[in-house]
């Protein structure tokens, strides 16, 4: 397993699959191991993928220091990585909470990225709002699933401020296109993958300050592809079109069916539409 040290000296690991030219990837959680990335759907045969685990996580060491799990201080972690690699420039992939991190870090390094994919981002670090009433929108298109009146029951409990952990556990299935076996057993591998400590920390005050990140978006020139999923209800489409819009020269593909792990849904589709944007 190949290590660089952070600037902190905590010991960092990160995977290395496929061939050609490297694209670093950022996992979400906050805070999980990279393996439940995969090999994001097959990308890896056509850009040679480095799946970060951020500290903490999967076989990266624990710090000393908890408090350098807040988001804006892994930006030097995934900077570390890049001087490891030798790369002036990198193409950067982020998915869910990663995309604050990749945000934080076009701010920070904004000559250091090339191309840009957010998969199915949060938007902490962007200070977008994704109302209730939009998370309904989205859940209604799957009204006839047979689980949908259950999984809809828990989303009105966590709208209206009177959630249980049993009701964030109910609208796992509005997470994945098809609440299959697969995907029931990603969220069971997924409970396991992550460093809740490290979660906890993550989005702790400081760690964001939505303006200055908007303002060093407008500047980033290089190619941004935000990908959603049609049915995802963390990140709703139409919240997803209002983060593309921070960029002056963004694409943003909605993945039919698909939900916040969309080479999961549809790896082809996935891994085709993404390889042709990192090219």
């Amino acid at each position: 397993m190949p290590t660089f040290p952070a600037h902190d000296g905590t010991e960092l690991a990160y995977h290395v699959l496929g061939q050609g030219a490297p694209v670093i990837c950022v996992p979400g959680g906050p805070m999980q191991d990279s393996v439940y990335l995969g090999e994001l759907g097959g990308l890896s045969a056509h850009r040679q993928l480095i799946l970060l685990d951020l500290r903490g996580t999967g076989q990266s060491a624990i710090p000393h220091d908890v408090a350098s799990y807040r988001c804006d201080r892994l930006v030097d972690d995934v900077d570390s990585l890049r001087e490891h690699l030798g790369l002036d420039r990198m193409d950067l992939l982020a998915h869910s909470a990663g995309a604050n991190l990749a945000a934080l870090y076009v701010e920070r390094h904004l000559e250091r990225v090339g191309k840009l994919a957010l998969i199915t981002p949060s938007v902490m670090a962007v200070g977008i709002t994704i109302t209730g009433d939009v998370r309904r929108e989205t859940a209604q298109l799957r009204r006839d699933e047979p689980w949908f009146p259950v999984a809809f029951a828990a989303l009105e409990a966590i709208v209206a401020g009177k959630a249980t952990t049993d009701s964030f556990q109910g609208i796992a299935p509005f997470f994945h296109g098809r609440w299959d076996e697969a995907a029931r057993a990603h969220g069971v591998a997924e409970d396991g993958q992550k460093n809740k400590e490290a979660a906890a920390v993550f989005g702790a005050e400081g760690a964001f300050a939505p303006d200055t990140t908007r303002a060093a978006l407008a500047r980033f020139a290089s190619p941004v592809l935000l990908l959603a999923g049609e049915v995802d209800l963390n990140s709703p489409s139409r919240a997803m079109a209002e983060f593309a819009e921070l960029f002056p020269h963004a694409k943003l593909v909605i993945q039919p069916g698909a939900g916040h792990y969309p080479w999961l849904d549809d790896a082809d589709r996935f891994a085709a539409t993404t390889a042709a944007f990192l090219g």
